[in-house]
């Protein structure tokens, strides 16, 4: 805890951790009605007065009204108090689409605590840096997902921090505490501030390991309250939360909180294949769901072979990763849905196509940005404003978009300019009409499927290998997963003969070593390529540009 290592109070330092905005920003945002003064435990609450008997989150069988949802809450608050859990501390929360999940979110919340929101698919690499980062106290988790046992993973991580005093399971909790047993009575909390932070997203990762993105109650309810507006949430929307419910884009796009903020009913799938989307569409009569790129491929291809009714379903949005104009165009023959563009970040900037948008614009660019507060501008190499038209750097600033990363400050002298602005790594132009068309990334990060990953990472592991001399990683254009990963690597001459005489088993050799060493499976490489040595510019780095256009070459 931060007490234990400082003599201010855990608000004092998770101030000089966390940049914010300066004070005259931050009374702008105040007296614009940007900011407000709820906070997410109290978005709740009203929301559970107002709908109390209306269902609130479908699982399977499972159905909870806003009144359950609002008491799962208060008595989960209650039991981490009573395990010690206090205000300031850092929980990570890693939890698949299920309730349990915003039982947890809303009680760290009325609790102070604060929850750090892994993805179902981080493994003992990232989960580690976070506890790192964070010094965590405790870490909750499902018993398992898929064939993935989490809790073999808690016990291997509390082993090397100290901090980690609690692990708390939803299912078969073995050891550990069971989330059952933390219903308590409601009990005292102690008031939050709505421009305090709230919780914990995770960036992209394009410099190595995700950095922590702080993220408070006023912040992203406004973003919540304004994608909401946006995209015309009502009480009668039904949200299908086929993506992780942890992402930014399911979370808050309008996502699941903004369903809830709108009264509506978000319907979580434990997986997007159409089979079982398909047939929660059907069922629940969803009326809007979000998908990345690779996705709606795989549905367009399905339609044809399923008979589920899919008519409730209005509004289709897509984002995470660019989509084709020409897969946009198929979208509302094939599927029926209608389309909306979303384009973003968990640092804050979120953009939107508009539902009264022409087609041209929700086929061809990625929308407009939420807030007239929304500050954008386009550079080139040198941070200098491109002529309109013209493709550069997008940065941006505004009422939702962070400051700074969490206990990061040489990383932040880079990642933002003096004057605030993030560097969002996106290479972008704008319409005529304003809209943002991007076109690329500039960061060495590859987006599978909407997951960012860090080339830089992957290396690192690599280079471990005892066998591997050199490596280079970058992405190859994928039809489904819009990239792949694809590693370059060069063998230590003397470890050929001992580790690689057989050629169909180097690479698997390879892959269960990355593996073994916890990095999560989205992140082992899709492709190995083995050279002599790695092309080299005129500076002496790593030719990525080459390396691409061989790929292209050789197919």
């Amino acid at each position: 805890m931060i007490e234990q290592n400082s003599q201010r109070s855990w608000k004092e330092t998770l101030c000089l951790d966390c940049p914010r905005w300066p004070q005259a920003y931050a009374d702008r945002y105040r007296r614009l009605g940007y900011w407000q003064s709820q906070t997410f435990g109290q978005m709740l609450l009203q929301q559970s007065r107002r709908y109390a008997q209306r269902t609130a989150l479908v699982s399977g069988d499972r159905r909870w009204s806003y009144e359950v949802l609002n008491q799962r809450a208060d008595q989960l608050a209650a039991g981490m108090k009573a395990l010690g859990i206090a205000a300031g501390d850092r929980v990570i929360v890693q939890l698949p689409n299920i309730p349990e999940f915003f039982a947890v979110f809303f009680a760290l919340s009325r609790l102070g605590a604060l929850p750090v929101l892994a993805l179902p698919a981080h493994r003992q690499t990232e989960i580690q840096s976070f506890l790192s980062q964070t010094e965590a106290v405790a870490y909750i988790i499902a018993d398992s997902d898929g064939r993935f046992d989490y809790r073999q993973l808690a016990r291997s991580l509390r082993l090397e921090h100290e901090a980690l005093e609690h692990i708390i399971v939803v299912g078969q909790a073995q050891e550990f505490v069971a989330i059952a047993q933390l219903y308590l009575p409601p009990t005292a909390l102690p008031e939050q501030n709505a421009e305090d932070v709230a919780f914990f997203q995770l960036s992209g990762g394009s410099t190595g390991i995700p950095k922590l993105i702080p993220r408070t109650h006023a912040d992203y309810l406004y973003s919540v309250r304004a994608s909401v507006e946006i995209c015309a949430l009502t009480p009668e929307s039904v949200y299908l939360a086929a993506l992780p419910v942890s992402h930014n884009f399911s979370l808050s796009s309008p996502g699941s909180l903004g369903t809830l903020y709108a009264g509506g009913t978000v319907v979580l799938s434990s997986h997007p294949n159409p089979d079982e989307a398909f047939t929660l569409i059907a069922r629940e009569q969803v009326t809007i769901t979000a998908l990345v790129p690779p996705l709606v491929l795989i549905w367009l291809e399905a339609r044809a072979t399923r008979s589920q009714d899919l008519s409730s379903l209005q509004l289709l949005q897509v984002g995470g990763a660019k989509l084709s104009s020409d897969i946009a165009r198929r979208i509302a023959p094939v599927l029926g849905f209608r389309l909306q563009q979303v384009f973003g970040m968990a640092e804050g900037l979120v953009c939107y196509t508009r539902l009264d948008d022409s087609e041209a614009v929700i086929w061809h660019t990625q929308g407009q940005p939420i807030s007239p507060d929304d500050e954008i501008r386009i550079v080139d190499d040198s941070d200098r404003l491109v002529s309109p038209g013209e493709v550069g750097h997008l940065l941006t600033r505004g009422p939702y978009t962070i400051r700074g990363y969490y206990r990061a400050p040489e990383h932040n002298a880079k990642a933002f300019t003096p004057d605030g602005f993030y560097r969002t790594g996106d290479l972008v132009r704008l319409a005529p009409s304003g809209q943002v068309i991007v076109e690329g990334r500039a960061k060495e990060q590859i987006n599978k499927a909407g997951e960012k990953i860090s080339c830089g990472e992957i290396e690192h592991h690599l280079l471990d290998y005892p066998a591997v001399y050199d490596a280079a990683v970058v992405g190859i254009p994928d039809l489904f997963l819009g990239e792949c990963v694809c590693a370059f690597l060069v063998a230590k001459s003397d470890r050929v003969e001992n580790d690689f005489t057989s050629a169909s088993g180097r690479d698997d050799r390879v892959k269960a070593f990355l593996r073994d060493r916890g990095l999560a499976h989205y992140k082992i490489p899709d492709r190995l390529e083995w050279l002599p040595s790695l092309p080299q510019t005129g500076a002496g780095k790593i030719d990525k540009k080459a390396l691409r256009a061989r790929l292209v070459d050789t197919g």
